[in-house]
């Protein structure tokens, strides 16, 4: 099969923003250039008016396979990814069985290969049984074939055992990313403990469940040299903790998503798409995380995204699954509300989706003549309002539907194919 010409874009790479084509040939950028002209085996894609990017990253997603299929396939969520502008995803180990041993791993491996239409990077658990306590992994057998280690959706609530887990992964050459709570805090609680809580007669979940634990997880980094990354951070004092820590030089890095930068406790409805975990946190947490994204102590966005069936987002906050999709958003969300507005640069923006999780996690690529073709094209200037409907996700919980955005996808392309094309894309 021939190569791709994307012609007439506005591409932005490392040295800045330049209007001119990309010839992309056996899964590779070849040039990058005015002019250029390729062979009659070579598609066209005309891209005037339309902006490329290096292909986006998210480090914490739910594919949902093996195990809860009825939630999301790894087909299903990777063609959303594809929708969002996602060429790699790291995919999180709350599955069954979970990737704990080599074996398990290969079943979610195999489905990957079989199934994936952009690169996925699994995540083992830390834990045996991703129970969060118990017995450790065997870090050395799995570390060569995962994006780290990980116990999402559960902290590791032993001290010690955190310590013995991050001495084997640095052991390993990974690092452990780590969902932060402490069990004995949570009291049942289901959303944010502040005003809208107690005003609605819930039960709240304390910030200090998560930084606690983000408090003891620094030291240890510390103490094992360990890189550290924090999953999904929702408070003010998780940001000056993992500010302080990287004042220090430690290896501790995090990331936090669209919707605690964009929404807060009192935006909080009665109905299961406004419930994750973490949950909406206050007004005051979330100018803080906007303060840690620009000042550049949270240095990656990631959308937690975590698909669910229907039934089990219908029973409103109390009763409904904790999570709430984001892949198909996350991009326009942020490039509307921080980059039109003023708050950030659109090359803050890749930073924190594209270079800088590249960076942390040891993925490599740019756009440069030479790497691999994974390209997002977007137009920044179509408008469009958000419908959960239209989600290529089997889950459609989002809290942003209806919102108007700007920045839309057009096409995706993860080692020179296509993974996502609009419908009205013209390719010749």
């Amino acid at each position: 099969m021939g190569g791709l010409l994307l012609k007439g874009a506005s591409i932005h790479t490392a040295e800045g923003c330049q209007t001119g084509d990309i010839l992309v040939a056996e899964g590779v950028i070849t040039a990058i250039g005015e002019g250029l002209v390729a062979d009659s085996s070579t598609r066209v894609v005309d891209c005037r008016g339309k902006h490329i990017v290096y292909g986006l990253v998210d480090v914490h997603v739910h594919l949902r396979e093996p195990g809860f299929s009825h939630k999301e396939t790894i087909r299903t969520g990777t063609m959303a990814s594809a929708h969002g502008g996602y060429t790699t995803v790291c995919s999180m180990p709350n599955l069954n069985p979970a990737p704990d041993t080599a074996e398990h791993l290969q079943q979610q491996l195999d489905i990957i290969e079989r199934d994936a239409v952009i690169e996925v990077l699994p995540y083992a658990s830390i834990t045996l049984g991703q129970r969060g306590k118990g017995e450790l992994v065997d870090f050395e057998t799995l570390a060569t074939k995962v994006a780290g280690f990980s116990d999402d959706g559960r902290g590791v609530q032993s001290e010690a055992l955190m310590a013995e887990a991050m001495r084997k992964a640095k052991a390993a050459g990974s690092r452990i990313v780590a969902h932060c709570e402490v069990d004995d805090l949570l009291h049942g609680g289901y959303i944010h403990d502040g005003e809208y809580c107690r005003v609605h007669n819930h039960r709240g979940i304390c910030s200090e469940s998560e930084w606690e634990q983000v408090e003891r997880d620094i030291r240890l980094a510390e103490a094992t040299g360990c890189q550290y990354h924090v999953c999904h951070i929702s408070t003010r004092e998780s940001v000056d903790l993992v500010r302080r820590a990287k004042a220090r030089g430690l290896k501790v890095s995090c990331e936090t998503g669209p919707h605690y930068l964009l929404l807060c406790d009192m935006d909080l409805q009665e109905e299961g798409r406004f419930k994750m975990n973490p949950p909406l946190r206050s007004a005051e947490d979330r100018d803080a995380l906007i303060e840690g994204i620009l000042d550049g102590t949270i240095e990656v966005l990631a959308t937690d995204h975590a698909p669910h069936a229907e039934n089990e987002k219908a029973k409103g906050l109390a009763g409904s699954a904790f999570g709430i999709v984001g892949i198909e958003t996350a991009f326009p969300l942020m490039y509307t509300h921080f980059v039109k507005s003023g708050k950030m640069t659109f090359e803050h923006l890749l930073d924190i989706m594209s270079k800088n999780p590249r960076k942390i996690f040891g993925l490599g690529g740019s756009l440069a003549v030479g790497e691999r073709a994974d390209l997002a094209i977007f137009d920044l200037d179509r408008e469009y309002e958000i419908r959960s409907e239209e989600f290529l996700s089997m889950g459609h919980s989002t809290p942003f539907e209806g919102w108007k955005v700007y920045g839309e996808c057009v096409m995706t392309l993860c080692r020179g194919e296509i993974a996502y094309k609009k419908g009205d894309q013209t390719i010749g």
